[in-house]
């Protein structure tokens, strides 16, 4: 959404999405720390039931960590590599979604 509004600002489509995600960067880190550390206490748990606490735990916490690391670095990869492969198809094609190439009576 902010890469889409700068690239229909003037930008390019890269120099669009760098700067939406350094834009998401502080508040993705934020939301993602605070409940890794929410569910710290479940990863560290000791006493009766902690084996499947821990297992919980650390389930979680690695999926979250996963989850962020993908949010950051991937997706601004894949919105770029997506809009590139489609950018092409679209133009291709004539208003209708018919290929250009087609004769139209």
């Amino acid at each position: 959404e902010f890469a889409i509004e700068r690239q229909a600002a003037g930008m390019g489509l890269v120099e669009a999405t760098l700067e939406a995600a350094r834009q998401r960067l502080r508040p993705i880190l934020m939301t993602s720390l605070a409940f890794i550390l929410g569910v710290t206490p479940l990863a560290i748990a000791s006493g009766a039931g902690s084996g499947a606490q821990n297992s919980v735990g650390i389930g979680v916490m690695g999926g979250m960590i996963a989850a962020t690391v993908i949010g950051v670095f991937l997706v601004p990869l894949l919105f770029v590599t997506v809009r590139r492969i489609f950018k092409g198809k679209a133009a291709n094609e004539n208003s209708d979604g018919t290929p250009a190439t087609a004769t139209q009576e």
